[in-house]
């Protein structure tokens, strides 16, 4: 990241995206970020200080609150513990771009404008009190919380920054492993025109979400697996190998081939390796996934990659090439494999809707790009069950192939694609340019997955439109 961007301006701009989609979500608490308000946890036990019996009327002690912005909307902490019913003393900062207010039930309004503080008291019954931001569409946002008494239970505070993700009785673990940034630049095309590619099953635990650690399916140990990509005409000859450490069969389904599902594509035990061959006979993005039944349960716990397939001549150059892959998770416990009974819901309610694997990971580590040059991404939505619709903010995409049909540069009437949507299982290549210094998000434009996940970032130059 370039030396004048800050994460304050990276905050600012996640939060301008999700109200300008007129939507909201929330995701975890990002706790490996770099050092920042709005990267500790949205969630805290929290005792004010003095703890000793105050006066009647007095105050026994005071309590911090920031209202929040990014990755979600919400208050920091959302949940709070005091020793005993009293007053305490309120101090409400607002580290967001925009107004935001505390409204404790039955009780005055107190607002603080963007950067601003305001002190209040109030006061704590036994049973504890809640409060919310009563700009219209904050509390559905996330913008709720709860003062508890010790010794009392919880009543309406939540876990997390917003209405979303509700990971139900998966709780967030600070102490997870921090998640692995996945390098999104696309590779470069193998050379010759047969290749000999070896896949092997990795059952193995990752980190999905900050705080939140699943016992993965891979392919060669990354979500998604590894990006295949290869001239048309060519022959990919993979071996498959299923480790006899593995619990669970598995195999493999490229979409970019034409063979037998009872052939190349049948299942293999844990100890036993295939070879499936086959020619890239049409050009696009394709999907690979593992088939093996239950193949939703397969592909939900991570076993999905990208073949990128050139036509004869291949693509022209451009700047600045990324492979990007949208798929979701539905947790299961921490530490184990994902939640089957979640991903066959016929209403899909993921947990997260990830790039790459990890949530926010780009947003937490921009996309670097050069500012006016031109930049290719190759899309895939792996699902399994939510639809994509690919957009980056404050560009044009004037180039898109999207399941073999094209959209040229330069057409006659110069027409432009503001999103590409893609059910599960199709891919498409994007192209634009970054016309100025800045920062460029990177979403699906169905809002509601954004807090869960879906956001990165394209940083071009050094990110400040200013300089």
């Amino acid at each position: 990241m370039g030396p004048s961007i800050t994460r304050h301006a990276i905050v600012a701009v996640a939060a301008t995206i999700i109200l300008a989609g007129c939507a909201s979500g929330a995701s975890a608490a990002w706790t490996y970020a770099p050092a920042s308000p709005a990267n500790s946890d949205a969630v805290a036990s929290t005792s004010p200080e003095p703890t000793t019996a105050a006066a009647p009327g007095e105050s026994a002690g005071t309590l911090e609150i920031e209202a929040l912005e990014s990755p979600s909307f919400g208050f920091k902490p959302n949940e709070l513990t005091v020793d005993a019913p009293g007053t305490y003393t309120v101090e409400f900062t607002n580290t967001g771009t925009i107004a935001h207010d505390i409204t404790p039930d039955g009780g005055e309004t107190h607002t603080a404008q963007p950067g601003a503080s305001v002190s209040f008291d109030v006061v704590v019954p036994e049973g504890g009190l809640s409060f919310i931001c009563s700009v219209p569409g904050h509390e559905a946002a996330g913008m709720k919380g709860m003062i508890m008494v010790e010794g009392t239970t919880a009543g309406g505070g939540e876990s997390h920054g917003g209405p979303a993700p509700d990971t139900g009785t998966v709780v967030s673990d600070p102490n997870a492993p921090p998640y692995t940034l996945r390098d999104a630049t696309a590779p470069p095309v193998m050379d010759g025109d047969t290749h000999e590619v070896t896949l092997t099953i990795e059952e193995k635990e990752m980190t999905v979400a900050e705080g939140f650690v699943q016992k993965v399916w891979t392919f060669n140990g990354s979500v998604p697996g590894p990006v295949i990509r290869v001239h048309q005409g060519d022959r990919i000859r993979v071996r498959l190998v299923n480790p006899a450490t593995s619990e669970v069969d598995h195999s493999i389904d490229f979409h970019a081939s034409q063979v037998a599902w009872n052939d190349e594509m049948t299942s293999i035990k844990p100890g036993e390796e295939k070879i499936y061959e086959w020619t890239a006979e049409y050009a696009g993005v394709w999907m690979y996934h593992c088939g093996t039944a239950p193949a939703l349960h397969h592909i939900a716990n991570g076993m999905v990659g990208m073949v990128i397939v050139e036509p004869k001549g291949g693509f022209k150059p451009v700047d600045h090439e990324f492979a990007v892959v949208q798929s979701e998770w539905y947790l299961g416990p921490q530490g184990e494999i994902t939640d089957l009974a979640k991903a066959a819901a016929a209403a899909p309610a993921p947990d997260f809707v990830v790039f790459n694997g990890v949530a926010n990971q780009y947003l937490d580590n921009p996309l670097q790009v050069e500012t006016g040059k031109r930049v290719r991404v190759f899309v895939l939505d792996a699902g399994p069950s939510i639809d994509s619709s690919f957009h980056v903010v404050g560009t044009i995409f004037d180039s898109v192939t999207k399941e073999g049909i094209q959209l040229e540069a330069g057409n006659d009437g110069n027409y432009g694609s503001q999103a590409v949507d893609l059910s599960p299982a199709q891919g498409a290549i994007i192209e634009f340019d970054t016309p100025e210094d800045g920062l460029y998000p990177m979403v699906t434009h169905a809002f509601n997955f954004v807090g869960r996940g879906a956001l990165g970032l394209f940083q071009a130059g050094d990110g400040d439109p200013a300089n």
